[in-house]
C-alpha cells in the first residue's frame, strides 16, 4: 500500500472527477456524512485504506470541493447549478421552487465551514435559485 495511491487521491481518481459539477460533488460528499456521528462512510474506501484514513479523505474534499465553489462569481455558480438541475429528472422549475421552499441545500456544507462561509454559501444558492425559477417560469419548461 505504501506505493499505492492515497484515498484521496483514490477518491478524485475513481468518484470525484466522474461527477461533472461542484455542485454535484458537494451532494455527493455531505450524503456521505453520518447526520448522527459527523464521520463520513464510504464502505470502498475504508475497505481499502481504513475506517479513519476514509474519514479524512471524505471530510478533507468536501472541505475542498466547498471552498472551490466558494470561490466562484455567482454566474459561474449559476452554470454549475444548472447543469446539476439538468441532470435530474424533475422540472427545473419544480426543483427551484421546492427547494426555495425545503431548503436541502441547506446540509451541504462542511463541518469545517465557518459561519460567515455558511451564510455565503446559503444566501448564493437562495439568489440562485431564484433567478433559475424566474427564468424557468419565463421559459421553456425543462
Amino acid at each position: 500500500m505504501e506505493n499505492g495511491p492515497r484515498p484521496v487521491e483514490d477518491l478524485w481518481r475513481r468518484t470525484l472527477s466522474q461527477i461533472p459539477t461542484l455542485y454535484g460533488r458537494l451532494v455527493y460528499l455531505s450524503s456521505l456524512r453520518n447526520a448522527n456521528s459527523g464521520h463520513y462512510e464510504h464502505h470502498g474506501l475504508k475497505l481499502v485504506f481504513g475506517e479513519e484514513a476514509a474519514d479524512r479523505a471524505l471530510r478533507d474534499s468536501h472541505d475542498r470541493v466547498f471552498r472551490q465553489w466558494l470561490t466562484l462569481n455567482l454566474e459561474q455558480q449559476k452554470a454549475d447549478l444548472d447543469l446539476y438541475l439538468s441532470s435530474l429528472p424533475t422540472k427545473r422549475k419544480v426543483l427551484a421552487e421546492n427547494w426555495l421552499r425545503l431548503s436541502p441545500y441547506r446540509s451541504l456544507s462542511p463541518v469545517s465551514a465557518s459561519g460567515p462561509e455558511r451564510n455565503l454559501f446559503l444566501c448564493d444558492l437562495e439568489i440562485l435559485l431564484t433567478l433559475l425559477r424566474n427564468e424557468y417560469a419565463d421559459g421553456p419548461r425543462a
